[in-house]
């Protein structure tokens, strides 16, 4: 049978897709309300019922056209647009688009300030609460 003649085997688009979004088979069989030897046979499937295919590409969070027209070739592609979009020079100059930086320091710093004020507003309240009492103390 040549490539351009080969049937599409939805099973394995389902196995991969899942692979990739990092879902274990117990996973989606909970989402599914299925056992996950019952994943395991719907993976082995060639050919998958349209309405059980809806019920396994919403809890994918694709298309059930995104399944059906899956590829590892496309995906490869898609990263690979995806990183030459978004390499960095040695002097730490982002090109192309820029999906968004993480900087630890700046996380640690920013947790350390929220940590202050919390601390401040315990601190606080707890002089708030020393102020009532003697003053209850007062009355009496």
């Amino acid at each position: 049978m040549s490539t351009a003649t080969k049937t599409s085997h939805i099973g394995r688009k389902i196995s991969r897709i899942r692979e990739l979004r990092g879902m274990k088979q117990e996973a989606l069989a909970a989402e599914l309300g299925i056992s996950q030897q019952s994943v395991s046979s719907l993976e082995q499937s060639e050919h998958i019922e349209d309405e059980k295919l809806e019920k396994v590409a919403k809890v994918l969070g694709v298309s059930k056209e995104a399944i059906k027209n899956f590829s590892e070739e496309k995906a490869i592609n898609f990263f690979n647009s995806i990183y030459e979009n978004n390499f960095t020079n040695s002097q730490g100059t982002t090109f192309g688009n820029n999906l968004g930086t993480f900087n630890p320091i700046d996380k640690i710093v920013e947790l350390y300030q929220e940590k202050e004020k919390l601390y401040e507003r315990i601190l606080q309240a707890e002089k708030d609460k020393v102020a009532y009492l003697e003053k209850l103390l007062d009355k009496k």
